[in-house]
């Protein structure tokens, strides 16, 4: 596959969230050109290799369709773009394609103001069965692109967050107290280690410089600064995305 990766489309770097499909079966959808069939196939993919398993698997299912394009994108910051025009005149199908996923505007929060391009880890494959009527260079773009936003459009998707991850050692008995103080105060409680002379208290925050130093400033406010928040990584985790995408 041929590299496209359009300067303008690059992602900010160090993005801790973005939106990608919902784990489960590969998403289809099919348009109707002037008698061509254009199916197109997404699937959440977290490598390159899976990607091209998805083109491979394609293949062999539509073995008989003449073209099997595709476009992929990768990565929190969507360092890694691919696509491929398989045989279709050079840039009418898989850039298309591309630019399709790469400009996809999602909106955090549900709110126009927080609109952003941040779709990654999504496979797109277009099978084309020829229809007998050529598009032309110009309609083969406006043919693979409109293929694969009607099909993101109505696919489920999902946040993706990085959270980090903490523990807090404390003594058996103030363990409870504390942990409900934390819970109560809107944080992610992630279970406890107990060990002889201490319960390990985890929990989960966005990866976010200012949300961690106000859970810091917290902890120090509600133990006087006798414990700590001690970091255990970091962790990616599927949340609801607004339905106003």
């Amino acid at each position: 596959m041929v590299s496209q990766t359009p300067e303008s489309q690059r992602a900010t770097p160090g993005r801790n969230t973005y939106t990608t499909l919902a784990a489960g079966p590969d998403f289809r959808h099919e348009l109707s050109i002037k008698r061509s069939r254009f199916i197109t196939v997404l699937r959440r993919v977290e490598n390159e290799s899976a990607a091209r398993d998805l083109v491979a698997e394609l293949r062999r299912e539509f073995h008989d369709a003449r073209h099997h394009c595709s476009a992929f994108v990768i990565g929190a910051e969507r360092g890694v773009q691919r696509s491929n025009d398989d045989g279709e005149p050079s840039g009418t199908a898989g850039m298309p394609m591309l630019e399709a996923l790469l400009k996809r505007q999602t909106r955090p929060g549900g709110t126009p103001a927080g609109a952003a391009a941040d779709l990654s880890d999504v496979c797109a494959v277009v099978v084309r069965y020829f229809g007998g009527i050529l598009l032309g260079a110009g309609g083969l773009v406006r043919a693979y692109s409109e293929s694969v936003s009607s099909a993101v459009s109505k696919a489920p998707l999902v946040r993706r967050e990085r959270l980090s991850l903490f523990q807090i050692a404390l003594p058996h008995a103030e363990a409870g107290r504390l942990e409900n103080e934390l819970r109560s105060a809107g944080y992610t409680m992630t279970g406890n280690e107990y060990h002889a002379v201490a319960t390990h208290v985890g929990l989960a925050m966005p990866d976010d410089a200012a949300v961690i130093a106000s859970a810091t400033a917290r902890l120090a406010s509600l133990t006087a600064g006798r414990y700590i928040l001690a970091a255990a990584g970091t962790q990616w985790v599927d949340t609801s995305v607004s339905p106003h995408r």
